[in-house]
């Protein structure tokens, strides 16, 4: 009934809630035309929208919600809810609200005044305002893009994001322990009417952007931490090391280890050098799960959408922790045998098998504490790279974690506490695995390293302080000593991701020279002629590729990136990557070929499959102008004719763009779009790394 007089009575209805805002003393009436929005706004997806098209009805609830007449502030909020059911009501509250002002200048200070109350009990409901308030601020943030995000204010936004850490650290707890956390039907943990995983993406939206990274450490703290006190400096180590053989570093003085080393946060945070590390319980218990993202994601909203209902929950086995040991030439031995979350009593269990020979892997501290995302950001950095991981392992005495195996990424392993020692074998062949590629098998690496053990491989005792370089591809495994306590390292992961590796480089040289060719366009009116010319563009797109999935230098990375082009040596350093350049591109021009591109292209329509999947990742160079690419892709592309009909001229063709290409791209102008790129992937990884870092601090503190 409500809805229908609202629908024909709507300026009289305005009238009356203008007139409560002038004269808010009303409050009876404040209240009722609150109400009304909220009824109307429930009653039908059509009313809803008809409500948040009427500008001034929104800000007039609006207005209501800044009431110093607490039933007339409850009225609003719970109208404000009732509007935000749909996207249009979304966002027209949005747009007015001026959420930095109205949520957290007017609702900050009532928030704060619940803490006391709900520190001590979360399901208290005793006091239903002050739970309204942080439901209905939590569900607008939560609406918010990415860009009105930005819009809030720097110190309000964290002021408000440490109460959510404070409710959300003590429910977790309670989650995680206790066995009468409260749950609602769909078995979701609630503090009050609150979800938790709203609150949790709450934290995390709030993060994003935020300087979480406030012991950060530029890539030359990094760089001499690692390779100034070793016999190879790092000029030496890029040009003959990188990508081709192992390394031991020695750091005898240890002083990346010393309290104002790059680890010497991280050893103050464990404190302790017991037999059985008293810190595991507490790091495990203090850990929440890390989902992973696309690898070709940008968008932090995507990521957000992805993992919203994921983000929050305890440690889960083979995704974030492994329990493992490995006898004598035996396959690994699981302690947990299945992908679950981790309760309580399975962490408690961890030291247990501790004792009984097991290691912990835990993977992702570059998302659980700040002073290894500051390290992890100066790695990645320093190699040009968007980000690097970092995987803490634990064994104790006498004992083998991982069975022999290879990484598809270089890794620096870093030794914290104890020692270790480690066996590096030859890569079985020369080619080096990309990443997310299937990996040999533990079999296979056995055999193809058989012929290694006879003294090919090369063994080294890392000691506290020491690091170790594998490249990506070596086998290796390692073991403690019987008398020698336990060990625990950090290994620091480059991941090469596709677009930054030689070829991707060479990919993104084809895109921007084809982006800018005139001799491409429909200028001429011969419509073969045009087809066969944008066919051969990405016919060369698929001959890179093939070339790229034989011959090494292609796979290797590309360090175009890397903040060492603007150190003191990077004049050398830059003429190195740009001889590089050149180098390949000689193989471009004598290596590719159009039979084989063609008959690639074939197979893959045949196969209904994508000729161009495997540079996908381009789209993010420019997303209208891809989109226009794309349309084109896939109206020409898959049409045979020109090749079926015009075979001879097809060739021709595309020997022509090809040595067009080969003699016309600069590297400047490759690097320019390189950059681009590069940037793009560094700040999805950083969100992602801030929210991350965000919902630990609320554990950790």
């Amino acid at each position: 009934l409500l809805a229908v007089c609202f629908s024909n009575y709507c300026n009289i209805f305005l009238f009356y809630l203008i007139l409560s805002i002038c004269f808010i003393s009303y409050a009876e009436i404040a209240c009722k035309s609150a109400e009304i929005v909220g009824a109307a706004s429930l009653s039908s997806l059509e009313m809803n929208e008809m409500i948040a098209e009427e500008d001034e009805t929104v800000k007039g609830l609006i207005s209501l919600l800044t009431s110093p007449k607490r039933e007339i502030s409850m009225a609003a909020c719970n109208a404000v809810l009732d509007l935000a059911t749909t996207s249009v009501g979304r966002q027209q509250l949005l747009e007015f609200a001026a959420i930095e002002n109205i949520i957290f200048f007017n609702w900050l200070l009532l928030a704060v005044k619940m803490v006391a109350e709900l520190s001590h009990d979360p399901n208290s409901t005793e006091d239903e305002y002050p739970i309204l308030l942080l439901q209905c601020a939590i569900s607008l943030i939560n609406y918010c893009t990415v860009e009105q995000l930005q819009h809030i204010p720097t110190e309000l936004s964290g002021k408000f994001s440490l109460l959510l850490k404070r409710l959300w650290g003590q429910a977790y707890r309670r989650k995680l322990c206790s066995s009468s956390s409260r749950f609602d039907q769909k078995n979701e943990f609630c503090i009050s009417n609150i979800r938790t995983n709203n609150l949790v993406e709450c934290i995390f939206r709030l993060s994003i952007n935020g300087g979480l990274h406030q012991q950060t450490l530029d890539s030359e703290h990094v760089k001499r931490s690692i390779f100034d006190s070793g016999e190879v400096d790092i000029e030496r180590f890029l040009l003959h090391i990188w990508e081709t053989s192992p390394m031991l570093i020695r750091n005898p003085p240890k002083a990346s280890l010393k309290h104002d080393g790059i680890f010497g946060p991280f050893i103050q945070y464990l404190g302790s050098k017991e037999a059985v590390p008293s810190f595991l319980t507490s790091i495990l218990k203090n850990t929440i799960s890390c989902p992973s993202i696309s690898s070709d994601e940008i968008d932090i909203s995507h990521v957000i959408n992805e993992i919203k209902n994921h983000i929050g929950h305890p440690i889960i086995y083979h995704q974030d922790i492994r329990v493992v040991k490995t006898r004598g030439i035996e396959r690994e031995l699981h302690y947990f045998q299945e992908q679950c979350d981790l309760s309580i009593d399975e962490i408690l269990k961890c030291e247990e098998a501790f004792n009984e020979g097991y290691s912990i892997a835990l993977r992702g501290l570059e998302f659980r504490y700040q002073s290894i995302a500051a390290i992890a950001d100066g790695l990645a950095s320093l190699f040009g790279q968007p980000s690097a991981g970092v995987n803490m392992y634990l064994t104790p005495a006498n004992s083998q974690g991982l069975a022999r195996h290879s990484d598809d990424h270089c890794v620096f392993v870093c030794q914290i506490i104890g020692v270790k020692r480690w066996k590096v074998f030859p890569r079985p062949d020369f080619q080096l695995p990309r990443l997310y590629e299937p990996c040999d098998s533990w079999h296979d690496l056995e055999n193809k390293s058989r012929k290694s053990d006879g003294g090919e491989c090369q063994e080294f005792l890392l000691e506290e302080g020491d690091v170790l370089y594998i490249p990506r591809g070596s086998p290796h495994e390692a073991v403690t000593d019987v008398n020698a306590g336990f060990s625990l390292h950090l290994t620091l992961a480059v991941e090469i991701e596709p677009p930054f590796e030689w070829e991707g480089f060479m990919q993104i040289a084809l895109y921007c020279w084809g982006t800018k060719q005139k001799d491409i366009q429909d200028t001429s009116g011969d419509s073969v002629l045009y087809n066969l010319r944008l066919l051969s563009v990405r016919l060369l797109h698929i001959a890179i590729k093939l070339i790229g999935n034989t011959n090494p230098e292609f796979r290797k990375a590309s360090l175009v990136g890397s903040k060492l082009l603007c150190s003191d040596a990077g004049d050398r350093f830059y003429e190195n990557q740009k001889t590089t350049f050149h180098c390949l591109f000689n193989k471009i021009t004598n290596e590719s070929k159009f039979s084989d591109a063609v008959e690639y292209l074939e197979a893959a329509l045949q196969k209904n499959e994508d000729p161009l999947e495997h540079i996908r990742w381009m789209k993010h160079l420019n997303v209208e102008e891809e989109k226009e690419r794309e349309k084109s892709s896939s109206s020409n592309i898959s049409l045979a004719d020109p090749f079926i009909q015009h075979r001879d001229i097809a060739e021709a063709t595309f020997m022509e763009v090809k040595s067009k290409f080969c003699s016309e791209v600069e590297f400047q102008n490759v690097e320019r779009y390189y950059q681009v790129m590069l940037e793009k992937y560094k700040k999805v990884r950083k969100q992602y790394t801030n929210g991350m870092l965000s919902l630990h601090s609320a554990l950790h503190n």
